[in-house]
């Protein structure tokens, strides 16, 4: 059931490859590579492997019956239902800081509860949007690659 598009699911394992998603602004070029990512802040999610992007639409999710969220464009294009605002409680997305994601056209967050498919995904849980912030759609970084940003040459103070 549901749209067709690629599913998106979640493993225990941190560790997983094609578990990486890479952050992106939306399709205006609004978020240059090292520039830390606000609260609040539209952002895109890629996954790294298929370079679709983190999208959900009103479908129902096969297994508990919120709402699917899918992986849908090709090489990180997509349309206007891939945009997601981060919600923490700083000022930037900080590495060790939980956050949430709530979809900006259908206003869901994205969520985990447990829900796992048989054949032939067995043991993978089903991620999907929750029209509630509650405690199954925080989300932490738990691995990948950081990129500081780069230090202003006018403030540079060694030789």
């Amino acid at each position: 059931t549901g749209s067709g598009q690629q599913s998106v699911t979640g493993v225990e394992a941190s560790d997983d490859a094609n578990s990486y998603w890479r952050i992106r602004g939306k399709s205006d070029g609004s978020c240059q590579r090292g520039t830390p990512v606000k609260c609040g802040q539209a952002i895109r999610l890629t996954h790294v492997n298929t370079g679709k992007n983190l999208h959900t639409h009103h479908f129902p999710s096969p297994l508990s019956n919120n709402q699917e969220v899918s992986a849908f464009g090709d090489d990180g294009e997509g349309d206007d239902l891939d945009i997601w605002i981060v919600q923490c409680s700083g000022t930037y997305w900080e590495r060790e800081d939980a956050v949430r994601f709530k979809h900006v056209g259908t206003e869901v967050f994205l969520s985990i509860t447990g829900e796992q498919y048989g054949h032939p995904i067995r043991g993978q849980r089903e991620v999907h949007g929750m029209p509630t912030a509650n405690h199954h759609n925080y989300w932490k970084a738990m691995e990948g690659v950081f990129v500081k940003p780069s230090v202003d040459p006018a403030k540079h103070d060694e030789l």
